[in-house]
């Protein structure tokens, strides 16, 4: 195939794309009307299945198979990390020193820590309940554990964070929001549908159905995506860098 040739096979295809969009831009709701037909659905909706934060309706009952791609792209984009950052054969890693860390920074980083980590926790925990939830919460929680090494060492933060671990919190969290999905259709019904269990009492821990499964299973699989993540970056800056002397 020419150049020539891909060139107007890629412009076929924009130009069918936005045709498309203008379309269905041109059939929206007049902006700032009365009408708000997709926003009075997915309001009922989350109401009829108990769960106080329409957005987490949205997300993890509604369409929750789109957050499953999601999170696939998330799991595919630490897998694709981890192979292209895995240490070879020319490289040795050297074990950094202990780092000087001035006293403010390692009173107020420790201090903040296990609040950081509880919020995260909490943002996930009540993710059917308030603003936030899996990804948030899950990124909060991540990063938290990451304050031990500005308030301590990279040493120190090793210690409370063994990445193989992490990495099979991570397969196993991605593959709980799967299995989720699977017992629906055990069930009779359809793939990640929110008929499993009861919606419980509105505004509660238990409400919503399987909603605060999948947002637990999203918070979980977020939070262990990046601190694989950051782990294997930080290995790179700190163990490879420190050994080159650069």
């Amino acid at each position: 195939m020419t150049p020539r040739t891909r060139l107007w096979l890629v412009a076929v295809g924009i130009a069918g794309v936005a045709a498309l969009l203008v379309a269905a831009c041109l059939d929206l709701p007049r902006f700032g009307g009365a009408s708000h037909p997709y926003g009075d659905r997915a309001v009922r909706t989350s109401l009829d299945r108990h769960t106080a934060n329409t957005i987490a309706s949205v997300n993890f009952d509604q369409r929750a198979f789109d957050t499953l791609g999601e999170m696939t792209i998330l799991f595919a984009a630490v897998v694709g990390c981890v192979v292209l950052l895995r240490q070879t054969r020319d490289e040795h890693r050297a074990r950094p020193a202990p780092a000087d860390v001035a006293p403010p920074v390692r009173r107020y980083a420790l201090l903040v820590l296990p609040v950081a980590l509880l919020t995260g926790l909490y943002v996930i925990a009540h993710g059917q309940l308030s603003p936030g939830g899996g990804f948030q919460g899950g990124v909060v929680a991540a990063t938290a554990l990451h304050l031990l090494y500005l308030g301590a060492d990279y040493r120190a933060l090793e210690r409370i964070r063994p990445v193989g671990l992490f990495e099979v919190g991570d397969a196993v969290s991605a593959s709980a929001y799967l299995v989720t999905g699977l017992a629906g259709l055990i069930g009779g019904t359809a793939f990640l549908a929110n008929t499993l269990l009861p919606y419980g009492t509105f505004n509660t821990l238990s409400s919503g159905g399987t909603v605060p499964l999948l947002n637990a299973a999203v918070g979980m699989e977020v939070a262990c995506a990046v601190v694989v993540l950051l782990a294997r970056f930080l290995d790179q800056a700190v163990e490879i860098e420190e050994e080159s002397g650069r």
